[in-house]
């Protein structure tokens, strides 16, 4: 979400701020800007990595090492209530699906350009949508129907079916259903769950799912790659952080939207660091999920409203 996308879900009604100021609003969407920026450096470090390390030994890496910076963040700003859960399954599969994404999405990085990853991660919402209909009993109208149809097509344009489509696209499109899964399951974890639970609690049992996979993956890092490991989790608590106060400060569907800026960190990475311009069928299938994704972003806050 993207990463995926982000981890951080958006504060529940009670503890999100009755009426945000404009200056507040404003440092919520800059925040949002700076904690993609940072997502998208952590799959920049993914790729740094490189394919001979499992994508999972890597996610591994970045669940641990964001938790040693997060969960002191966590407890400090939710206390100890942090720790009390009502719903142990639903964290369970919160993580499963979440790990899944992540490693499915490092893999993908490691293989393709990140703009070419990212302009089909950024359909998230388009899946969450349409998930939302069995998983969540949400009612669809024409309107979201049409922009979920629209959103498909442009996901069949970044995969680039006119040429060969590559292993990483459909690593990055099995990611991108992983996390719109997440995006279910914490909205209905949201129902009872605090943000700060929800976070402490996928941080631990990533952490340790990853762990029992390690014996059957484990490549011994260079020293550069444990570099590159700890800059992963450390730029991915960072964003997890910024993102949390940006949701605290700026209403969901104000600052959500700029979750996209993501692309322009993502050809800004592949152009300083690969050479690589992003193809005409990224772009175009970039900016139909992008259009796509707003347009939802604003019927569903008017559906609030």
């Amino acid at each position: 979400m993207t990463v995926p996308p982000a981890d951080a879900p958006s504060p529940s009604p009670a503890s999100r701020a009755p009426s945000p100021s404009g200056r507040g609003v404003a440092l919520g969407i800059l925040l949002m800007v700076v904690s993609v920026g940072f997502f998208a450096a952590m799959n920049m470090f993914v790729k740094l990595i490189g394919p001979e390390y499992h994508a999972l030994e890597a996610a591994f890496f970045r669940n641990v090492i964001a938790a040693v910076l997060v969960i002191p963040f966590v407890l400090a700003t939710g206390g100890v209530g942090a720790l009390k859960t009502k719903r142990p399954l639903g964290h369970a599969l919160r993580a499963v699906f979440g790990l899944g994404s992540n490693a499915l999405c490092f893999y993908a990085y490691q293989r393709i350009a990140l703009s070419s990853g990212m302009a089909i991660t950024m359909s998230v919402p388009i899946f969450a949508a349409l998930l939302a209909i069995p998983l969540l009993g949400e009612k669809v109208g024409w309107h979201r129907w049409s922009a979920i149809v629209v959103g498909f097509v442009g996901v069949v344009i970044a995969l680039d079916p006119g040429g060969a489509i590559q292993e990483g696209s459909l690593y990055a499109l099995a990611g991108t259903l992983c996390w719109a899964t997440v995006v279910i399951l914490v909205k209905k974890l949201a129902a009872t769950e605090s943000p700060y639970t929800i976070v402490f609690y996928y941080m631990i049992t990533g952490a340790l799912i990853a762990t029992c996979f390690l014996p059957w993956i484990w490549v011994t890092p260079t020293p550069r790659v444990w570099m590159l490991y700890l800059a992963t989790g450390v730029v991915g608590a960072i964003g997890q952080i910024c993102m949390t106060f940006a949701m605290k400060l700026a209403p969901a569907s104000v600052a959500a939207p700029f979750e996209y800026t993501q692309i322009a960190w993502a050809v800004l990475f592949d152009l300083a660091l690969w050479g690589v311009a992003p193809s005409t069928a990224t772009l175009t299938g970039a900016a139909i999920v992008i259009a796509t994704g707003l347009y939802i972003f604003h019927r569903e806050a008017r559906r609030r409203r």
